[in-house]
């Protein structure tokens, strides 16, 4: 009997090594699946921000009499101050009642979400967040 209890610790303590070696393998890749949830999130609401903005800078800018500094104020409205360092717009007005309107809001992937996933060869830095609005001027 206290052969047998015997045994039963030393095979419990050494399944227990083997369950912290178990979670010394899947701890990082639990991380690094966390961290690039985490930071894919944060580009969809930040995608979200600015299709939202070049929609609503586009709508503007198909009204009679709108300017390129309307349809800029607009888009820094609706877009988070975080995004206003690396903010680029490029309206193209229609003259006439009929012609296409084009608005592209662009801002820096870098100003949307942390950098997390850098250590394993995927970094944001110089990838845009674009967004493209074509209407027709009333």
């Amino acid at each position: 009997m206290e052969i047998m209890k015997a045994s039963r610790k030393s095979i419990q303590r050494r399944r227990s090594g083997v369950l912290s070696m178990e979670l010394a393998l899947t701890l990082p890749i639990l991380a690094l699946v966390l961290a690039g949830l985490f930071e894919f999130t944060m580009l969809f609401f930040a995608r979200g921000e600015v299709v939202e903005a070049s929609r609503v800078a586009a709508r503007k800018a198909s009204l009679p009499g709108a300017t390129v500094e309307d349809v800029e104020d607009e888009v820094l409205k609706v877009l988070h101050p975080r995004f206003h360092n690396s903010l680029q717009v490029d309206s193209q007005l229609g003259e006439k009642s009929g012609d296409v309107v084009a608005v592209v809001v662009t801002v820096a992937m870098s100003d949307a979400a942390p950098d997390l996933l850098w250590p394993i060869g995927y970094s944001l830095q110089g990838r845009p967040l674009l967004s493209e609005t074509c209407m027709i001027r009333e």
